[in-house]
């Protein structure tokens, strides 16, 4: 196996998504010699198939909102229907935009960038496509991908995942979207603005069960009112074809048919086969563990992103990224504080949060201890 050319940078980074291009960014910016090596675009998951695409997607749907609603503000609009072609170049355009800025900033900042197949080949290299890759220290940042459950099959055009749905050359008619967390009701807000007839099925009690109950209670008002419908409470259980479309019952029962079932019960970390268990780094179902300044259990091996544990946001992957180039760069770096990170859901209306649930902190501190406030926006002028 060849080396690169005897070099041994500072920082060899697997994956290019926003973990990992914050850590070479930062990394070189306090003078490391770093390697960034990714398989795909740079930019990963957020820009290419997830945040970007998925706001293009939603603000598509706001328009056609508008346009629907012009009248009420004065304003003489028509609405004639969505054209997803044009959609889809408006999305593709914003994502061809930002991925040629990132792709300036990597090359300003005089990272090496390698594009191929890593595998983590021992605690200081990856190899990459017959290439050795050496570092001082390794930060592993492969990130995440749409998780199906057992006996559910994927075939990317009546069964899909948010991959597959990002780039649907229809409006379907109608869908079925299993999973009420950010992903499921992001999809139910655009395509319903689209004009696609949505049923949003989640197992927990509520939409968005990770935000505060109150939260929870007023987007179902809301997308009651929209004509979003959605049944909670109750378990998917299986799917079957039927002649133009997909029939998916729960567990009581229940039956729903839809053109399209989009499986959004989240995202899973990218591990399996990369050579991290046979490094001695700790695993546990999939995801690389961490301690609070993201190393693992080998001394030069650090995890980052949606590989780890920790919140699956772009602007966590971010902060943890940042917090590995500083630390290898000697800065004193402190853990990053998980409960003060806003969280944001960009359906229509938009859900926002930061600190810890009521139910949380109640948990936490007793019930008697603490006091919710409640204030309404409705007052506020803008």
């Amino acid at each position: 196996m060849a080396n690169d050319a005897s070099t041994v940078f500072d920082l060899v980074i697997l994956g290019g998504g926003s973990g990992g291009y914050a850590a070479a960014l930062r990394g070189a910016q306090l003078g490391l010699d770093v390697a960034l090596i990714e398989k795909n675009k740079l930019g990963g998951t957020c820009l290419h198939n997830g945040c970007i695409p998925t706001k293009a997607l939603l603000h598509a749907g706001e328009v056609a909102d508008q346009a629907r609603e012009a009248e009420q503000f004065g304003v003489k609009a028509s609405f004639e229907g969505i054209d997803i072609k044009g959609v889809h170049k408006y999305k593709d355009d914003v994502i061809a935009g930002l991925y040629k800025g990132l792709q300036g900033l990597v090359a300003s900042r005089k990272v090496t960038y390698i594009e191929g197949t890593g595998h983590l080949s021992s605690p200081t290299s990856v190899d990459v496509d017959g290439r050795r890759v050496e570092g001082r220290h390794v930060l592993l940042a492969t990130g995440s991908v749409p998780k199906s459950l057992p006996g559910l099959e994927i075939d990317g055009n009546r069964i899909i995942t948010s991959d597959h749905a990002l780039g649907l050359d229809r409006v379907p008619q109608s869908a079925i979207i299993l999973g009420g967390g950010v992903i499921g009701v992001e999809f139910a807000s655009a395509w319903k603005s689209f004009g696609t007839d949505v049923t949003v099925i989640e197992g927990m009690k509520h939409l968005v069960p990770v935000e505060d109950e109150n939260s929870s209670k007023l987007l179902e008002r809301a997308f009651r009112k929209r004509g979003i419908k959605f049944n909670l409470g109750t378990f998917f259980q299986s799917a079957q074809y039927t002649d133009n479309g997909v029939r998916v019952t729960l567990a009581d029962g229940k039956t729903f048919e839809a053109e399209v079932l989009l499986v959004a019960i989240g995202r899973g970390p990218v591990s399996a086969g990369l050579g991290y268990e046979e490094q001695g780094v700790a695993m546990d179902r999939g995801y690389v563990l961490a301690d609070e300044y993201m190393r693992t259990n080998v001394p030069t091996i650090s995890a980052v992103g949606d590989l780890v544990p920790t919140l699956q946001l772009a602007h966590v992957g971010f902060a943890e990224g940042i917090l590995v180039a500083e630390r290898l760069a000697g800065l004193k770096t402190v853990p990053i504080d998980y409960d003060g990170v806003p969280r944001v859901t960009y359906c229509h209306p938009e859900v926002a949060s930061v600190g810890i649930t009521e139910a949380k902190a109640k948990e936490i501190y007793g019930a008697d201890k603490v006091v919710a406030l409640k204030y309404n926006l409705a007052g506020n002028g803008k």
